[in-house]
């Protein structure tokens, strides 16, 4: 059986989905922070079900992730990339699935309900305690930047790889046409 060229549908639906969500996601949480108007409840109302979401759709990224073959990156890709490009996609999902969990279990730790609408509350994660709450706090808008940093990253490695390389790596997970094979004997 041959590798494929691409990802797969389901794979490549999810993906820009959760791409426009997370984004959604660190823009509304900038906002949140920085804003105190009238405004903000409607903000927090709207970050909590969508990092629900998120937590939801990454977990069954990575299940369609696992289950189904993946294209492999180009044979004449330097080693050291390869190795860059595996760690940086076990960062982002490593952030994706944190980032909500932490976000919980600080809403928990401050006592503040985690709604997905208004009659279906999450049970909370952690024990309500001030001092837990300031620290998942910190941690929450640390994995927020980091998260932020990483798919800049994610972002400059597509560019590159479709504007410098062209492999098709990008279009691999945009169109489904796919990374460039090896000429044979190489």
């Amino acid at each position: 059986m041959t590798a494929p060229t691409h990802f797969s549908l389901l794979l490549r639906v999810i993906h820009w989905l959760m791409a426009i969500l997370l984004l959604a996601m660190l823009f509304i949480g900038v906002s949140m922070v920085g804003d105190l108007s009238p405004r903000h409840s409607t903000l927090v109302a709207l970050h909590k079900p969508l990092g629900v979401t998120l937590l939801a759709l990454v977990l069954i990224r990575l299940a369609v992730r696992l289950a189904s073959p993946t294209p492999p990156l180009p044979g004449d890709m330097p080693g050291w990339q390869r190795g860059v490009a595996k760690l940086s996609h076990l960062l982002l999902y490593a952030l994706m699935f944190a980032l909500p969990l932490v976000g919980w279990a600080m809403q928990s730790a401050g006592g503040y309900p985690v709604a997905l609408h208004e009659s279906v509350l999450l049970p909370p994660i952690a024990p309500q305690d001030a001092r837990l709450y300031a620290s998942l706090r910190l941690a929450h808008t640390v994995l927020a930047y980091l998260l932020f940093i990483s798919i800049l990253a994610h972002l400059a490695a597509a560019l590159y790889h479709a504007l410098i390389r062209r492999d098709g790596v990008l279009s691999s997970m945009t169109t489904g046409s796919g990374i460039r094979p090896m000429p044979d004997g190489q």
